[in-house]
């Protein structure tokens, strides 16, 4: 079953008609490029995606990676996808042009790379952690260091890793044992034990350099005692060039249920204490550097879980406009033709939660890269600083929401197809345990959770939110000038000033109790995330209902009416469930949080 990658349209109405990436041509930055540039850089993002990346993208679901010889190999094509996204220039696309890249606005960057990760996302895994490793050594790494990597990270010569989970320690990095030892040259022995390190070892490239969280001898203990460090596989001179290998060594692969065509290695550093490292940053600066890093991941990890959601649904659309079968509740002729699924009102149902899940997540996960280039580009400075901490506020969101969203449009998706979803034959069923690893990758529901209420929304006395209060109301009275929208604009004012009210009313208890308000922090990730999700879709719902205004092609009175009435389902089926979670969440519930391990 072929089925689309994405919606060209959506790609452009999100770009050039909601977020105006055309006016990031004014910024100096940009003043290169055009909208014929960004659009020509997509045509070759789904070229590559549609020709290199797609059809190799059920073989590496059904042929793992495996070692042979000492060395992983990977199913066919996965070499020759990266080669040509890397020649493509995608690896550097949005690093300056004079360091060899397009220089494109993250904006566009972000929208090519959705395009990929739709295709095959196990195989964007490696491009994707490797572009982020590269930055990281770009903003922390000394002279040398950019000099001996940077270059061949960014041309595919090396891959890159971040290597921070360990056995015994899961999420809690406070607990990592590996150690670094000054060799009294500048340089670190490296020894200790990392688990679920994705894109691990492969040989897609002639290096692979992991950049690897451990402690010195004498580093406080916990967070604040890490430090970090780039371990390549072989070691590697002043000039990039690749030499003996050095003491890392491939202990094992995990066999997940999903992302098969990815590497997820257990890697041993120093078993012959030969482990070489440099350290990134100052001495025990270690997870703000990585964070740099993770911080790019979580964003990432929400895309894909957008296109892995996106794709299903599409193939399900498909399907549904295909398959006929039934016939309407009023017809009571067996003789007569069936009808096509899409005709059935509990599969169109499906088929709209689906479409706003994924439209309403990839329009939040471009406007947080928007933010990113408003963040490096704005010229007034009040302007990138309000910019950074918005996307602070929004990246437990972009990572989260998507992934437990996403994942129910893939179950959706399964549903529409009936018995045939679940069948290997049908890629529905992949698409949903590819899915299901999103909800864990960079940091799971409760981590994000734990990020979003006990620190973003109060860090700098709220500013985060104080940010984002002109916004929300912004695009409420926009929408409020649209009769058809304007019961939605006066649920989504409701529905933030009930998030405002929250916030302060958590605010002592979190002083007092702080556990038992944490306890429950999931419920406010969602509450939040349904909230800012209202707000996503009115503002395309605006500008969808403004454009019908005006004289259009009937494919686009189509395009345009199907996001108003994708809003218009958002709003009442959706947006009602966050009074009763805000109200649950005050109420400071202590069901399970006074349950004992001896209860269960």
């Amino acid at each position: 079953m072929q089925t689309p990658l994405i919606a060209r349209r959506d790609i452009q109405f999100q770009l050039f008609e909601v977020l105006q990436a055309q006016a990031l041509l004014q910024r100096e930055r940009y003043r290169e490029h055009s909208r014929e540039t960004f659009e020509a850089a997509l045509d070759t993002a789904v070229r590559i995606a549609e020709d290199l990346f797609a059809p190799h993208q059920r073989l590496g679901d059904e042929q793992e990676p495996r070692i042979e010889d000492g060395k992983v190999v990977l199913p066919d094509g996965v070499k020759a996808a990266v080669r040509a996204y890397a020649d493509a220039g995608f690896l550097a696309a949005s690093v300056d042009e004079a360091a060899g890249g397009m220089q494109l606005p993250v904006l566009v960057t972000q929208a090519c790379l959705s395009v990929f990760r739709s295709a095959n996302v196990a195989t964007t895994s490696y491009v994707g952690l490797t572009a982020s490793n590269a930055n990281v050594i770009e903003k922390f790494g000394t002279d040398l260091q950019r000099k001996r990597y940077l270059p061949a990270l960014r041309s595919g010569r090396f891959f890159g890793t971040m290597a921070l989970t360990e056995p015994q320690a899961g999420s809690s990095l406070a607990d990592l044992h590996t150690q670094a030892t000054p060799m009294g040259d500048g340089r670190y022995r490296i020894k200790g034990q990392k688990v679920f390190i994705s894109g691990g070892d492969h040989e897609l490239g002639e290096n692979i350099v992991h950049l690897v969280l451990a402690r010195l001898a004498d580093a406080p203990a916990g967070v604040r005692g890490i430090s970090l460090f780039t371990v390549p596989k072989f070691h590697t001179d002043a000039q990039g060039q690749v030499g003996e290998r050095n003491d890392v060594a491939l202990a094992g692969l995990i066999h997940k249920c999903g992302w098969r065509g990815t590497t997820s290695t257990m890697l041993s550093f120093g078993e012959n204490d030969a482990c070489v490292g440099e350290m990134v940053g100052q001495p025990n600066d270690g997870l703000s550097c990585m964070f740099h890093m993770m911080n790019e991941a979580r964003i990432g990890v929400g895309m894909g879980a957008i296109m892995l959601g996106y794709r299903g649904y599409l193939a399900s659309l498909q399907y549904a406009r295909e398959r006929t079968q039934g016939r309407s509740p009023a017809n009571r002729d067996p003789a007569s033709p069936p009808l096509p699924l899409v005709a059935h009102a509990d599969v169109r149902r499906m088929l709209l939660a689906q479409k706003c899940y994924v439209e309403g997540a990839y329009g939040l996960a471009l406007y947080a890269a928007w933010l990113v280039d408003e963040q490096r580009t704005h010229t007034d400075a009040a302007q990138r600083q309000a910019a950074g901490l918005l996307l602070e506020l929004l990246t437990p969101v972009v990572k989260s929401w998507p992934s437990q969203w996403c994942l129910e449009a893939n179950s959706l998706a399964i549903q529409v197809l009936g018995g045939y979803g679940y069948t290997r034959e049908y890629p529905v069923e992949q698409f949903w345990r590819d899915n299901r690893l999103n909800m864990i990758h960079e940091g799971t529901h409760g981590i994000q959770a734990l990020d979003l209420l006990g620190r973003k929304v109060a860090m700098q006395d709220g500013a985060a939110l104080a940010v984002m209060q002109p916004l929300v109301e912004g695009v409420v009275d926009n929408a409020m000038q649209q009769p058809l929208l304007k019961t939605h604009a006066q649920a989504l004012r409701a529905a933030w000033q009930d998030v405002l009210g929250t916030v302060q009313a958590l605010s002592a208890p979190l002083r007092t109790d702080r556990e038992a308000v944490l306890a429950n922090a999931n419920l406010f990730l969602e509450a939040f995330g349904h909230t800012v999700l209202a707000w996503v879709w009115l503002r395309q719902a605006t500008v969808a209902q403004q454009m019908l205004a005006f004289p259009v092609t009937d494919a686009d009175e189509a395009f345009y009416r199907g996001k108003v009435q994708a809003a218009q389902w958002f709003f009442r089926w959706e947006l009602p469930k966050v009074a009763p979670q805000l109200a649950l969440l005050r109420s400071v519930d202590d069901s399970h949080h006074a349950m004992r391990d001896a209860w269960f």
